[in-house]
């Protein structure tokens, strides 16, 4: 009985022995694959940000960078830089007022911004370093913009575009990301979802998408933008994520219109759903491969209700129907000089359906646009609604 113990005792210690070996081997072998073969991993540096943009919605993010990389700065280097157009505001410099009290007060008033976030108002100086940039200003200055950073940026550089709208030239519709893409050489991503700035700001709960081709840098994006109140999903599908974007604002000023002429809550549902068909319709037609799934995101039905019910473009379609003023005058009273992107993004889709003979199937679109040039009268889009072929 003592030997067959004895046995069993040297038998354990020889496997156990073994096991240790085993556990050295593969041990050593997993030190030499991440030394040899992906040193880049080991060396990996921290991610430099730089928002290019400093507007209402641009702030409202900056606060969340700004948190975020302080209390992620394993990943992401703790000064957030934001490049901002200098403006005199009550004698003072804006770059001086948000760097010193930590607020913008023209874009986004009572909102305080991590002081890690430095306002720069040299566009170069700002981005030179960075290697994520997120672009968040009117999507008619982008190329611009792109023009003045392009070969001063840093080739490794990844982007993400925060603006709703599309650009259209002679070759037909570009994504925002493309014309990022193609100015600087470098590969960009968009963020697209139901996020009215001021209750961003005010850390009220929200759900964003993010539309990301590319593996594995939607998961880098994720980590430096979700909060617990800013939760966010990644999906591949991203031209469709910006499309929506851009669309979901036609739909809005159109929800505008409603309110206007005083329609209520059923009329609105009506709006909603039948700028929604158009919206699918128009993907379907113009982005091979697009995704219906994509439109059940925050970028696509959260968005396009938000946007009717408390979206500045909501806001210009009401105003449209009460006043005799312009657009432009609109703007200059409404936003303190900002855009409005709605009819921006009417013009250049109601170009597209007017190359492609479309006009008649997409109804709510073009009466939106003809409404923003005043060449229609408001009254007009109920007509719209009551005789869409959505109905037929």
């Amino acid at each position: 009985m003592l030997n067959i113990r004895c046995i069993c005792s040297c038998l354990r210690i020889h496997l156990f022995s073994h096991q240790v070996r085993e556990h050295r081997l593969l041990r050593n072998r997993f030190n030499f694959f991440n030394r040899v073969l992906f040193p880049v991993r080991l060396t990996m540096s921290k991610k430099s940000v730089c928002i290019v943009g400093s507007g209402n919605w641009g702030s409202a993010i900056a606060k969340i960078l700004g948190k975020n990389a302080t209390e992620r700065s394993d990943q992401f280097e703790t000064c957030v830089k934001m490049w901002m157009y200098e403006e005199m505001v009550d004698g003072r410099k804006l770059t001086e007022i948000v760097n010193t009290e930590h607020e913008n007060i023209k874009y986004l008033p009572g909102i305080k911004i991590p002081e890690n976030v430095v306002a720069i108002p040299d566009l170069i100086k700002a981005s030179e370093d960075a290697d994520i940039l997120i672009f968040v200003l009117p999507h008619q200055f982008v190329a611009k913009t792109c023009e003045q950073m392009k070969g001063k940026i840093k080739s490794s550089a990844i982007a993400v575009s925060l603006i709703k709208g599309v650009s259209i030239d002679d070759s037909g519709m570009k994504m925002i990301s493309n014309v990022i893409k193609e100015v600087l050489g470098i590969e960009c991503c968009a963020l697209m979802g139901a996020n009215l700035a001021g209750e961003v700001a005010q850390e009220q709960f929200c759900e964003t998408t993010i539309g990301c081709a590319v593996n594995g840098t939607g998961e880098i994006l994720k980590s430096l933008f979700e909060t617990p109140y800013f939760r966010c999903s990644v999906v591949t599908d991203q031209a469709t994520v910006e499309l929506c974007g851009a669309l979901k604002n036609i739909v809005g000023i159109g929800a505008g219109i409603a309110d206007g002429l005083g329609h209520g809550d059923n009329t609105k549902a009506a709006v909603i759903r039948l700028g929604l068909m158009e919206m699918i319709k128009f993907s379907e037609i113009f982005i091979p491969g697009s995704q219906r799934a994509t439109f059940f995101e925050s970028c696509g039905i959260s968005d396009l209700v938000a946007t009717c019910h408390g979206g500045r473009n909501r806001m210009l379609g009401e105003h449209i129907v009460k006043s005799d003023k312009t657009v432009k005058q609109l703007e200059k009273e409404l936003l303190k000089g900002q855009s409005f992107q709605g009819p921006l993004a009417a013009r250049e889709i109601f170009k597209m359906l007017k190359d492609k003979n479309l006009i008649e199937r997409f109804p709510l679109f073009v009466s939106v646009h003809y409404i923003c040039l005043r060449e229609s009268q408001p009254e007009e889009f109920i007509n719209c609604l009551r005789n869409h072929p959505e109905h037929i």
